[in-house]
């Protein structure tokens, strides 16, 4: 059962944002619901325990569209159009369908050369440091991903630091002012670079969305298409940049696990998914409000648009689906992890996430022999919120 009064996760400070998961233990010690205060202000409802929250993704009562939030949340829908994260099925169905469409595996794996090309020139400017030290977030983590999924969207002109800042403060200020703001900018930058875009299409991605249609002849609104484009420029590069930073920190702060990958790379695939488990880039996913009450663990979350945040974070260390959650360990069976979510709302860009993360990391690792952690652990920052989870700057000497 919850206490009666929420779980002030802001008021727990810095130490609760630098390292979330004995909070997120001892909560799931008493039980797999809690009411709880987010960074943000708002009251919430927390679910912790990986059947749990394995069992609250898929539950088609929680839903993703904003039309069913309580009118008691006070929240403003940020104007980043319909999308696959804001919308339930048959909506959501029809939506991925025409993405996935033109997001095929295929497509995804015909970037590997060009993610390796941008992955060795920011190498190259890397080592050219004479000092031998870099911030890693700045230097790889965030310009792979987004030089990515620009190119693959075909938005060469897109100012990304600027696009940085929209996406830094729509997702993870706690700032509710701030962050709306943000996604109000970053509505009039998508919506004009759409526009550029219908003026010169070429053969990429965004061209392809624009003029996509099905079998029977359906087609993204321009509503659907601004918020699709959003949602890839975003997600696009958002979970690539702290799946890396998150996995080479761990990496760094375990040199029996660097010593043995870099013994054996043949254990990097399975690498990745334990940085996945262990330290993923999303703590808690986008919202969640309840169309009817749920009976969750003998907690009864009440219907009519309550709040409900999933504990990604902590289902990934949860003892009872992976022994000794709490150790890092490359050679584990990681399968299962939840960090892309579960159910319809599984990461469609997972298979590029984890593209450029083993890329980024061998190619790191190669050409950084001697690659060590510039600064204590317990000085990096993080970023604040619930939602995506990484260091601000990860800084490294080579």
């Amino acid at each position: 059962m919850t206490t009666d009064a929420p779980v002030d996760l802001a008021a727990l400070g810095e130490d609760f944002t630098r390292d979330p998961y004995p909070v997120y233990a001892e909560l799931r010690s008493r039980g797999p619901v809690h009411r709880i205060r987010m960074p943000e202000g708002a009251d919430a409802w927390l679910v912790v325990g990986y059947a749990e929250s394995r069992a609250a993704l898929a539950d088609a009562r929680l839903s993703k569209h904003w039309t069913n939030a309580s009118q008691a949340l006070n929240f403003s829908r940020f104007p980043t159009g319909a999308h696959m994260l804001n919308s339930d099925a048959p909506v959501h169905t029809r939506l991925r369908k025409l993405v996935a469409k033109e997001f095929t595996p295929r497509r995804v794996e015909a970037l590997a050369p060009g993610v390796q090309r941008i992955t060795d020139g920011l190498l190259d400017a890397m080592l050219a440091e004479p000092s031998g030290r870099a911030d890693l977030v700045d230097s790889l983590s965030f310009p792979l991903p987004i030089s990515v999924i620009c190119e693959l969207l075909g938005v060469p002109f897109l100012d990304r630091e600027e696009f940085r800042r929209f996406s830094n403060d729509a997702l993870s200020s706690t700032d509710r002012a701030r962050s709306e703001e943000a996604a109000t900018q970053a509505f009039h930058y998508l919506t004009d670079l759409l526009e550029r875009k219908r003026a010169q299409p070429g053969d990429d991605l965004l061209s392809a969305l624009i003029r996509t249609t099905d079998e029977n002849g359906d087609r993204l609104s321009p509503d659907e298409l601004l918020g699709t484009v959003w949602l890839l420029l975003v997600a696009g590069h958002e979970t690539t940049v702290n799946l890396i930073s998150n996995g080479v920190l761990a990496l760094l702060r375990h040199p029996d696990q660097l010593a043995a990958l870099r013994a054996d790379y043949s254990l990097l695939e399975n690498a990745v998914e334990e940085m996945l488990r262990y330290d993923g880039p999303v703590e808690t996913p986008t919202y969640r409000f309840t169309t009817e009450p749920l009976d969750i663990g003998g907690t009864v979350i009440p219907g009519g648009g309550e709040l409900v945040l999933v504990a990604l974070a902590d289902a990934d260390r949860d003892p009872a689906r992976f022994p000794d959650a709490e150790r890092f360990d490359i050679r584990r069976d990681a399968r299962g992890h939840v960090a892309f979510g579960h159910g319809i709302h599984y990461c469609l860009g997972a298979p590029l996430a984890r593209l450029e993360a083993r890329i980024a990391i061998r190619s790191l690792l190669d050409r950084c022999p001697r690659l060590e952690l510039d600064a204590h652990p317990a000085a990096l920052t993080w970023r604040q919120g619930l939602l995506i989870r990484g260091p601000h700057r990860l800084p490294v000497r080579f």
